[in-house]
């Protein structure tokens, strides 16, 4: 099985003695492939993010990396790609161009604006992606000889949107290899992805339709890309089979929604380190009602408006003052991107402002946090009587699948309709309009009234749905979908 991603399953640092140190890379992926049914060896090419991984491939035979994934074999190839080359395709296009398509974020009156700078970015997101596309193809070998994979059909899974014209450059230079592409991300709809320039948009579409199989997190993203298939290019389109024909290829189309392996979830969140946070967090929220949100400080995740409900709630129950504390972890993402720092700042300059407001010597109605900490996430979690994910758009949004499963109270979830997860948790979760202040400080307050037997089983069906499509499922249909 060949897999690429522009992360890997393995990182680097530098350690206090200058070695380099390897970590272990975290996400669904790497949790599905111990545990699909056909094992196999594999070859996972990824890039390199840091000076560290490029030292480490660098060090490496032929840059490949031996990494314990599997049963089988399994080898990482990490590009070091020119750092140049790199920001172009991953902060200009990948991050600043087509994550704002998808996710709708752009400020149409003044952004985007696409002139030479960007052709020049495009360019290195073509060689960005080529790079990907020739590893593989030389990782998938030939004949008797497939170099790290084994001997049999070669199988190749690429995976999300910094990487959708690797599907038709691998099929031109191995027609032999089945090719899945997978988006994590939502997929915009005809009337804005049309804000790509139009040979952007069709070359994008272009390169996903070299895969057999393209599989999107819910319905509402594969509809959106289907469509526009339909509009942009000059491709048969079955909706209703969900399969599209261009070039003389045929591509299925399905849905493969992506959950949590709760045994795994559960076993880590009672680790020491978790438990540590967990007296931490209660002994500084005694006797409070607790609201938890855990996020990304990222544009689409919705902090500020998630922090403007909060206030709103205060402002309109004010019995809830001295009652309740708003949990908000906010870890740092993108800080290469002007816009994501700024964002950051605003959503400090909003949480000091709640504080002010009303906060007293006996009460903190916020706790703010913007630094990584996963145990302590894991302990907000086993805390929360309302989890709050507002996204203005979501390809998924893990939160609010693991919050329900490791909540010790029965937690209420309050749920954007933007996330793809609505499609599974909307009977049981409060479903808000993200842009809507009011109606989320309203949700809000439900949420906290809620009657205990009406949150129970709320809870319990919500942390079902959470785990009814783990790793290994979500990872196993897609090989499935090759096999077909």
């Amino acid at each position: 099985m060949l897999i690429a991603s522009n992360r890997g399953p393995v990182s680097f640092a530098v350690g206090d003695d200058g070695s380099l140190v390897a970590r272990r890379g975290a996400g669904g992926l790497v949790s599905g492939l111990s545990s699909v049914k056909d094992q196999a060896d594999v070859l996972w090419v990824c890039a390199a993010l840091s000076d560290a991984d490029r030292a480490a491939a660098r060090a490496a035979p032929d840059g490949h990396i031996d990494a314990e994934l599997t049963p089988g074999k399994t080898v990482v190839r990490i590009l070091d790609i020119p750092a140049a080359t790199f920001h172009r395709a991953y902060n200009s296009v990948a991050n600043s161009t087509l994550w704002f398509v998808h996710h709708m974020l752009f400020d149409t009156p003044n952004q985007p604006g696409f002139g030479l700078a960007f052709r020049r970015e495009w360019e290195s997101f073509r060689t960005y992606n080529a790079a990907f596309a020739e590893a593989l193809a030389e990782g998938a070998g030939t004949g008797a000889d497939r170099g790290p994979v084994s001997v049999g059909q070669v199988r190749a899974m690429i995976q999300d949107y910094h990487l959708p014209l690797v599907p038709r450059m691998l099929a031109e230079q191995r027609p032999d290899v089945r090719i899945a592409h997978f988006s994590h991300t939502p997929w915009a709809p005809p009337d804005y992805y049309r804000l790509l320039p139009d040979e952007v948009g069709r070359e994008v579409l272009d390169g996903i339709l070299g895969a057999d199989h393209a599989g999107f997190l819910c319905q509402r993203w594969a509809d959106a890309f289907l469509s526009c298939c339909a509009e942009f290019l000059d491709a048969s389109v079955d909706e209703a089979a969900g399969t599209v024909r261009y070039k003389g290829k045929l591509t299925s189309v399905a849905v493969h929604p992506l959950g949590v392996d709760a045994d795994e979830l559960r076993q880590r969140a009672v680790a020491p380190d978790v438990q540590g946070q967990v007296s931490a967090l209660t002994a500084i929220t005694a006797g409070q009602r607790l609201i938890v949100r855990v996020d990304r400080t990222e544009l689409s995740k919705n902090n500020v408006r998630g922090l403007a409900a909060y206030r709103e709630l205060l402002i309109t129950h004010p019995e809830w003052r001295g009652q309740v504390t708003h949990l908000a972890f906010a870890y740092p993402s993108r800080h290469d991107l002007p816009e994501y720092r700024e964002y950051t700042a605003r959503v400090q300059r909003m949480a000091g402002e709640i504080e002010d407001e009303f906060g007293t010597d006996a009460w903190n109605p916020l706790i703010l946090q913007v630094n990584d900490d996963y145990p302590r996430s894991l302990a907000a979690y086993r805390l929360a009587d309302v989890l709050l994910v507002n996204p203005i758009r979501d390809g998924m949004n893990l939160v609010a699948k693991e919050g329900p499963i490791l909540s010790e109270r029965a937690c209420a979830l309050v749920l954007s309709t933007e996330a793809g997860a609505a499609a599974e948790l909307g009977g049981d979760a409060l479903l808000v309009n993200p842009f809507d202040v009011t109606q989320t400080a309203e949700a809000l307050h439900r949420a906290l009234t809620m009657p205990e037997a009406e949150r129970a089983r709320r809870a319990a069906a919500l942390a079902a749905a959470g785990a009814a499509f783990p790793p290994s499922a979500w990872l196993q249909a897609q090989l499935d979908a090759l096999a077909g």
